[in-house]
C-alpha cells in the first residue's frame, strides 16, 4: 500500500532526469540578470549540498534550465546545520544581480533582510523545500511535509502494533520543514493514536553521525522502545546505522524514514528500515525553476506548488511508479 499525492510533474521523466547533466553553470560574472548577457540567470541556494536529496533537486533544475532556456547556479552549505554559510551564499547570488533566486531555508527568519534586498532589487524569490517565514516568495515549490510526516506516522503505527514508546530523529526545528516533519507526525500520533506514547524528540542537524549518537542515546534511556522516525535522509540513515551498531532488527525496533538515498533503499531491502516516504527531489527542482521563469514572464503564480510524495517499502520499492522517484 502506498499513498500518493503528487502535481503533473514530469513522473514518467523524473528518472531519465536524475541522470540528466551539464546545463547548469558553477558560477561565472552575471549582471542584469544574465551570466553571458543572453540568458536569464536563476541563483539556486539550497538547505545543504551532500545528500543526494539535494543532488536529485539539482539534476530537475538542471532539466528545467535547458528546456526553458536559462541558465542557473545551484549551491548549499556543507551541512544543514550551517546557517550562516547560507545565508553568506545568499548574499554572494544577491551581488550578482541574477534574474530570479529560488532559496531553501536553513532558517526560516535569519534570511528575512537579504529576502527584502531581493525584493527592493526586483528579483523574484521562488522558495523550494523549505517554506520562509516571509511574504516575499511568490511561491513555494515543496511536498506537503505536515501530510507526509502524517503518513510516515501512520505506517509507524501499524507497523507497531498501535501501541508503545516511539521517538523522532528530525533534522532541524529552525527550518519550516524540520517543523512541519515534526509536527505532522506528532500531530496525527496525538489525534489517532492514544496508546502510541511519544518519548522523546532529538535534532541532529541532518548528520548522520550525531544523528546515530542521539539515537542511540534515545534507546539507552528507552530499552522498550518500539520505533524510531528519522525526518531526512541523513537522520534515518543515522538511525538506521544506530540499529546497525546496536546489532537491532525489525522485530525489535521499527525504523520509519523519509527521503530515499542508497543507503534507505538497502536498509529497506535487508529489513534493517520498515519504508519511507520520498519526495519527488527532481519535482522540486523542476518546478522552481519553472515558477522563475513563469515569474519572469509576468505570471501569476499559486501560493504552493505540491510536488508530491511517496510511500515506499519492500513490497513496492521495485515498482515502477517509485523507481521514477527514488535516487540513490
Amino acid at each position: 500500500m502506498f499513498k500518493k499525492r503528487t502535481m503533473g510533474v514530469i513522473v514518467g521523466a523524473v528518472a531519465a532526469a536524475l541522470v540528466f547533466s551539464g546545463c547548469a553553470s558553477d558560477g561565472g560574472d552575471s549582471a542584469s540578470g544574465g551570466t553571458d548577457g543572453e540568458k536569464p540567470y536563476i541563483a539556486l541556494v539550497s538547505k545543504g549540498f551532500q545528500h543526494q536529496f539535494w543532488q536529485a533537486v539539482k539534476s530537475g533544475a538542471e532539466q528545467a534550465a535547458e528546456e526553458f532556456d536559462v541558465e542557473i547556479t545551484f549551491e548549499g552549505p556543507d551541512t544543514e546545520a550551517d546557517v550562516d554559510q547560507q545565508i553568506q551564499q545568499l548574499q554572494t547570488a544577491l551581488d550578482k544581480s541574477p534574474a530570479a533566486i529560488g532559496f531553501a531555508a536553513l532558517d526560516s527568519q535569519a534570511a528575512g533582510p537579504l529576502l527584502q534586498q531581493a525584493k527592493d532589487s526586483n528579483i523574484p524569490v521562488i522558495a523550494f523545500d523549505s517554506g520562509v517565514d516571509s511574504d516575499i516568495p511568490l511561491t513555494t515549490a515543496a511536498t506537503d511535509n505536515l501530510a507526509a510526516a502524517g503518513e510516515a506516522a501512520k505506517h509507524m503505527a501499524d507497523a507497531i502494533g498501535h501501541e508503545g514508546k516511539v521517538a523522532l530523529v528530525v533534522h532541524d526545528q529552525t527550518s519550516v520543514t524540520g517543523q512541519e516533519r515534526r509536527d505532522g507526525f506528532v500531530d496525527y500520533m496525538e489525534e489517532n493514536e492514544p496508546n502510541i506514547e511519544i518519548v522523546d524528540i532529538q535534532y541532529g542537524g541532518g548528520d548522520q553521525a550525531k544523528s546515530a549518537d542521539l539515537a542511540k542515546a534515545i534507546l539507552a534511556a528507552n530499552p522498550d522502545l518500539k520505533g524510531i522516525y528519522g525526518s531526512n535522509e541523513g537522520s534515518a540513515i543515522g538511525v538506521v546505522q544506530a540499529v546497525k551498531e546496536l546489532g537491532l532488527d525489525s522485530t525489535t525496533l521499527t525504523v520509519i524514514g523519509f527521503d530515499s538515498g542508497k543507503a534507505q533503499m538497502d536498509a529497506i531491502r535487508d529489513g534493517l528500515m520498515a519504508g519511507a516516504i520520498t519526495q519527488n527531489p527532481v519535482g522540486i527542482g523542476y518546478e522552481t525553476v519553472k515558477a522563475a521563469v513563469e515569474a519572469l514572464d509576468g505570471k501569476t503564480l499559486p501560493k504552493t506548488i505540491d510536488t508530491g510524495f511517496y510511500w515506499y517499502d519492500a513490497t513496492n520499492i521495485d515498482d515502477e511508479e517509485i523507481q521514477a522517484v527514488l535516487y540513490e
